[in-house]
């Protein structure tokens, strides 16, 4: 999917709605900031300035010139041409003037640049994250705005004769998959909209694909097998191409993937675990690709198996397990080796340990791997 991703737009948001996106390059502002409450003056106006003899400045607003002041407090930038700041101990105001009864040298009482970061130092690469302390980094050097990527578009498409959203009745269930793929878009740094259920027909599914082909991707849950209501595979393939439909995994066999007009259609099985382990494995990655960063590792813990678990040689397997600590170890457990359609055997469990296609399982007391997949960006 990644060769139908596009090259990532940009955008300018407010610092507080930055965090977690990801970053353009960023580079230190060249400015200076008063270091005390006072007056920003020029050091030259202020020579000669004694408490029998005060120097006379004229206050003003915004820059100043010869023989005036602006007021400042800690923090505030510094008018261009001002070099120092007289303190407000240091000073009298009267009127539209404030006397000054002690000299400054050029730099006093300012915060250079430099101080914390230096002016044009390179904070950030392109790709970056950025977390809390990044932002308050970026406002302490005078950033106000960051130019940050676009989070990617994502459509999300349940489909299903017999799902709703509320109070099922006989032969009908509770639409999950939209909601759950939604929110893991949006924890991957996509921007979901949630579309309503789609009923197994040829025609409204085409229109549905059709009316969202202004996202950066279209996903969709259900109907992606090969039974007689599993439409989608060939609707894609009437709209536009479909390049994979089944894939070595379990569970999760019958994904399919597609391109609609440019658009990357990804079509994820019905059973709420396949629907999340192909998310998991296709979706992630292809919106890091559309944002144009790189699909991070998953965070990772060793544990010992308290159990054989199975797999089937041929197909990559995801078990999902539960993490104790015995002994002053971790000891994994299996919540259910399979069972494509019990997401409690997701939602209850610490992780999953991938056994891979070559295998036929991993021995009771083995060493593993439990990719803690719910904890990654």
């Amino acid at each position: 999917m990644s060769e139908h991703s596009h090259s990532p737009f940009k955008e300018r948001t407010s610092l507080a709605e930055a965090r977690d996106r990801l970053r353009e390059r960023v580079a230190q502002h060249g400015r200076t900031e008063a270091a005390m409450d006072g007056y920003a003056v020029r050091a030259e106006d202020t020579f000669g300035a004694s408490d029998r003899s005060p120097v006379v400045l004229h206050r003003t607003d915004g820059d100043i010139g010869p023989r005036t002041a602006t007021q400042v407090h800690t923090g505030s930038k510094l008018p261009e041409s001002a070099d120092a700041v007289v303190m407000i101990e240091h000073l009298d105001e009267v009127g539209d003037e404030i006397e000054v009864f002690g000299a400054v040298s050029g730099g006093e009482n300012v915060a250079p640049v430099g101080e914390d970061v230096e002016a044009g130092q390179h904070l950030y690469d392109p790709g970056h994250r950025l977390s809390a302390s990044d932002l308050g980094l970026l406002k302490s050097v005078g950033h106000r705005e960051v130019e940050v990527v676009e989070r990617p578009r994502v459509a999300v498409i349940p489909t299903g004769e017999e799902l709703v959203q509320t109070d099922p009745g006989p032969g009908e269930v509770i639409e999950t998959n939209g909601l759950t793929v939604s929110q893991l878009v949006r924890q991957w740094g996509g921007e979901p909209t949630y579309h309503d259920v789609v009923t197994d027909n040829e025609e409204r599914l085409g229109d549905a694909i059709r009316d969202s082909l202004w996202a950066d991707l279209v996903v969709t849950s259900g109907g992606s097998s090969v039974g007689a209501r599993d439409l989608l595979p060939d609707v894609v393939s009437e709209l536009g191409e479909v390049f994979v439909h089944g894939v070595g995994v379990k569970p999760g066999h019958p994904v399919a993937l597609g391109v609609v007009d440019g658009t990357p259609v990804l079509m994820l099985p019905g059973y709420p675990v396949s629907c999340l382990i192909n998310a998991v494995q296709f979706l992630r990655p292809a919106i890091k690709w559309t944002a144009g960063t790189s699909v991070e590792p998953f965070p990772t813990v060793t544990a010992r198996l308290g159990e054989k678990i199975y797999s089937e040689p041929g197909l990559r397997s995801f078990a999902r397990v539960t993490v104790e600590k015995k002994d002053c170890e971790r000891v994994a457990t299996a919540v259910r080796a399979s069972g494509a359609g019990v997401l409690s055997s997701v939602a209850l469990s610490d992780g999953w340990v991938v056994v891979p296609e070559e295998s036929e399982g991993f021995d009771a007391g083995e060493p593993v791997g439990v990719r803690r997949w719910e904890w990654s960006p």
